[in-house]
């Protein structure tokens, strides 16, 4: 029986722009890990924002459990890099970061 429906387009499975800022990220947060109250200071700031698309929202809930679990660079840096929901979740939105690069 052949199929009427349109095959389905392949997803990317990688932007390797944001792959590479994500790296930049994690050897600066090993470098120094006082670049994680850059973060959390990030954090705060967009949670005071009004009007937050719900991934978003979901991003910053995940980092507060990410930090709650542990306080380590290593541990934090291997949760961003996980091929799970919460690493995807966090890497996803790269302004979570901004400045620690």
């Amino acid at each position: 029986m052949v199929s009427l429906h349109r095959p389905r387009r392949a997803r990317p499975k990688n932007n390797s722009k944001g792959t590479v800022f994500i790296n930049h990220v994690i050897e600066r947060l090993r470098e120094d890990p006082s670049k994680l109250n850059i973060i959390r200071k990030n954090l705060d700031e967009y949670r005071q924002q009004r009007f937050l698309k719900r991934g978003f929202l979901l991003a910053i809930e995940r980092f507060d459990w990410v930090f709650e679990a542990s306080n380590n660079v290593d541990d934090i840096c291997e949760q961003i890099l996980a091929d799970d929901y919460i690493g995807n979740r966090l890497r996803r939105y790269p302004l979570l970061f901004k400045g620690v690069r």
